[in-house]
């Protein structure tokens, strides 16, 4: 079975689908997936493990210039590359019109059909028009979590039931990375929306927290305005912070791997760090972590919702997860030295660290992420 997966971006929503793969290869282990995504993604996708193929579209560069030559040039070439391959079933998750134009270009094999969703979803994309232009739609909950929903419209379109955690097929470093060569905690501060982030003093008062605790810093960018923000963290918290140059998304994903956990806002990164299943924090400014928090995992939480969290708050869940993390990995090394980790009591205004605490200090800390996702 051949077998085209339609999701183009964001990071995060690509990063959702994973666990995709490894159902279809879990119902089909001779099925032959594909996948069509923007190209900033594709370094990442090609190391999900069971994807054969990954067709890189540039989308949102082309509409730039959609009628230029060079950029006719291209849409040809990709056109060619998308129907060198015919397939038995190709499935639409992004549910919009631009996806689902893409696989309506795809070549079917005889008997091949094109999927998509048929209907909406709360907080979820989704165009009407789709329902027409593919040739089987699947009804889908009301309510229901984006990973759930990837999951669902797959089983439904191929005949399978997927049951069971999500996996996510990502294998980006070989096992038993050294000690040596681990990183420390990763402030995944960056996302496109504004209403998602967190105020930078917050990041660096938790910074001061987790350099206490014995771990260093990483501060990964992408792009001017966050490399002035990381920046500004940087030299407020000292040499034990590290500002990360820029990397393609493959790299980052490496780097992510051989650290110790994450903590980070509603993005890309976040959903990335659920994938790795590295420990992690995921803060909350909107009432969405329902639709796109992790879940299933002790040691990976949402925190916030309404209203973000303060840092006390994500304090508190960091501590947390470092207990579940050692309670899931028994006799897991610690990657980086576990120092006096100090008691968050806030200042009223600002949300800042100011004295240390034994109990705090005795909670086991969060030990390196090891991926151990399956290769097949």
């Amino acid at each position: 079975m051949r077998i085209l997966i339609v999701k183009l971006s964001s990071l995060g929503d690509v990063v959702q689908t994973m666990p995709v793969v490894h159902d279809i290869r879990q119902a089909f282990p001779q099925a032959q997936i594909d996948w069509v995504v923007e190209e900033a993604f594709a370094p990442l996708v090609q190391e999900v493990s069971g994807v054969r193929r990954v067709l890189p579209i540039a989308q949102r560069r082309w509409r730039k210039s959609w009628f230029a030559a060079p950029t006719k040039l291209e849409r040809a070439a990709f056109v060619k590359l998308l129907q060198a391959q015919a397939y038995d079933a190709v499935i639409d998750f992004q549910g919009l019109i631009k996806s689902a134009l893409v696989a309506r270009s795809a070549r079917l094999a005889p008997g091949g059909f094109r999927a998509t969703y048929a209907n909406a979803s709360e907080a979820c994309a989704y165009e009407w028009p789709v329902r027409w232009l593919l040739d089987r739609t699947f009804p889908m909950p009301r309510r229901i979590h984006a990973v759930a929903r990837y999951r669902l419209l797959a089983a439904l379109a191929l005949g399978y039931t997927a049951e069971g955690a999500n996996i996510y097929p990502l294998v980006p470093l070989p096992p038993g990375v050294p000690l040596s060569e681990r990183y420390g905690v990763v402030l995944a501060h960056g996302t496109t929306r504004a209403d998602n982030e967190w105020p930078e003093a917050q990041w660096i008062a938790l910074g001061r927290q987790l350099i206490h605790q014995g771990h260093t810093v990483e501060l990964p960018q992408a792009g001017a305005t966050e490399l002035a923000r990381v920046q500004r963290i940087a030299a407020a918290l000292g040499l034990q912070a590290r500002v990360w140059p820029a990397l393609s998304l493959a790299q980052v994903a490496q780097r992510m791997a051989a650290c110790s956990g994450v903590i980070g806002v509603d993005s890309g990164l976040s959903h990335l760090a659920v994938a790795l299943d590295a420990p992690h924090v995921q803060i909350f400014s909107q009432p969405r972590a329902w639709r796109a928090g992790p879940v299933g995992c002790t040691y990976q939480v949402a925190l916030g919702g309404q209203a973000a969290p303060n840092v006390a708050e994500v304090w508190a869940a960091w501590l947390a997860v470092g207990v579940a993390y050692a309670s899931a990995h028994p006799g897991a090394p610690i990657g980086v030295p576990t120092g006096a980790a100090s008691n968050l009591q806030t200042d009223a205004s600002a949300n800042t660290p100011a004295a240390a605490n034994s109990s705090a200090a005795a909670a086991p800390q969060p030990a390196p992420a090891t991926n151990t996702r399956p290769r097949a």
